[in-house]
C-alpha cells in the first residue's frame, strides 16, 4: 500500500504546462471491455486513483461503444475533487460503427464526449488510431478541426494516437509547429519492445509530449497471457508465457516488472495502464512507489530480456497501408 504522505511522480507532458501522474489511468475497461463493471466499481477505483496520486484518466467514445466515457463520467462526477486538480484525455474519429476523421464528424464528437462526460472541456482530445484513417486527411482536415475546438475552450490540446510509429513522424513532419500537443503510443515501450525510444529525442524536438500505453503488451506479459485475439505472433506469444514462467518461479510477478520497466523512462509523461478495480489501482501504484524506493529488479529483468532476445522488437501490423 502507498503511505499516503508519498505521493506518486508528476510528470510534466510536453509544453502543455499539464503535470501528469506516471501511471495513468486507462479507462477502457470501464466500458466492460475485459469483463462487466458495475458503476459502483467504478466510482470505487476512480476514488482509490485519486487517494493514491493518479491524475490522469484517458477514455475515447470507443471503448465499450461509448460505454466507458458514461462511466468515467459518473465516477469522475461522484468524487469532490476540483476540475482542475486532474487531466482527462478522450479521443474521436474511431467508434463502434467504425472511423470517420472528417472536420465534421470529430466537431460533433466532442460534444458527445463533454455530455458524457459531464465535463465543460477535456484536457487533451486525441485523433484515435490514425493509421486506419487516411493521415493526409489527419493533416488537413482533422487537426485544423481541432485546433478550432481548442479556441472555442472545448479542448485544451491535441494529441494523435495509433500503433506504428511512423504514423507520428508522416503527421508531425507536416503540421505546423505546436498544433499536435501530445502522441499516445502503445505496445512500444515495454521489456519485449522498446521501439518507441528511438522515437523519443525526435519528438522532444517537436516539443510534443509522450504518452505510453499498455505495458503489459495487451496482455502478453501477464500471469494469464494474452486474449484469443490478441495479433502477436505464436513466437512472440511463447517466448511472454516462457519469461512469465520463469518469474512464477522466481517467485516475481511478469506485470510488476514490465510495469516499472515501463515506468523507469521519464521521457515518458505517464505510462497508461487499464483499471477496473481498487485492487488493480493498488498494485499499479504500488509498483511506482517500489520503483522508486528501490529501483527496478535487474536480476530478473535481465534474464526476462534474454528469454525475449530472439522475438524483442517484434510487432504486427494495425491500420491500411499507407502508400
Amino acid at each position: 500500500m502507498a503511505s499516503s504522505s508519498v505521493k506518486l511522480e508528476l510528470r510534466a507532458l510536453g509544453n502543455t504546462g499539464l503535470k501528469l501522474s506516471c501511471v495513468g489511468f486507462g479507462a477502457s475497461p470501464l466500458g466492460n471491455v475485459f469483463g462487466p463493471v458495475s458503476e459502483e466499481d467504478a466510482i470505487a477505483s476512480v476514488r482509490e486513483a485519486f487517494r493514491l496520486g493518479i491524475n490522469f484518466f484517458d477514455t475515447s467514445p470507443y471503448y465499450g461503444g461509448t460505454l466507458s466515457e458514461k462511466m468515467l463520467g459518473k465516477a469522475l462526477k461522484a468524487q469532490s475533487v476540483p476540475r482542475n486538480e486532474y487531466v482527462v484525455s478522450t479521443k474521436c474519429g474511431r467508434y463502434a460503427e467504425g472511423f470517420d476523421f472528417s472536420a465534421e464528424r470529430v466537431t460533433r464528437s466532442i460534444d458527445e464526449s463533454l455530455a458524457r462526460l459531464q465535463l465543460d472541456y477535456v484536457d487533451i482530445l486525441q485523433c484515435h488510431d490514425i493509421e486506419f484513417g487516411s493521415l493526409d486527411q489527419i493533416v488537413n482536415e482533422t487537426i485544423p478541426a481541432l485546433q478550432k475546438l481548442k479556441e472555442a475552450g472545448k479542448i485544451r490540446f491535441v494529441g494523435i494516437t495509433g500503433l506504428p510509429l511512423g504514423v507520428f513522424t508522416y503527421v508531425l513532419d507536416r503540421v505546423p509547429p505546436g498544433t499536435v500537443d501530445v502522441i499516445l503510443s502503445y505496445c512500444h515501450y515495454s521489456i519485449n519492445d522498446s521501439t518507441l525510444e528511438d522515437l523519443i529525442p525526435y519528438l522532444k524536438s517537436k516539443g510534443v509530449g509522450v504518452i505510453s500505453a499498455s505495458p503489459l503488451a495487451m496482455g502478453l506479459l501477464t500471469e494469464s497471457g494474452p486474449p484469443e485475439w490478441h495479433p502477436a505472433s505464436s513466437e512472440l506469444k511463447s517466448a511472454c508465457q516462457a519469461a512469465a514462467a520463469h518469474c512464477r518461479e522466481k517467485g516475481k510477478n511478469i506485470s510488476k516488472l514490465a510495469m516499472q520497466y515501463s515506468l523507469s523512462n521519464k521521457e515518458i509523461s505517464s505510462v497508461l495502464v487499464g483499471m477496473n478495480s481498487i485492487k488493480q489501482v493498488e498494485e499499479n501504484v504500488a509498483a511506482a512507489m517500489e520503483l522508486t524506493d528501490k529501483g527496478k529488479d535487474e536480476e530478473t529483468l535481465s534474464e526476462v530480456e534474454a528469454i525475449l532476445k530472439p522475438v524483442k522488437n517484434q510487432t504486427w501490423p494495425s491500420g491500411i497501408q499507407q502508400s
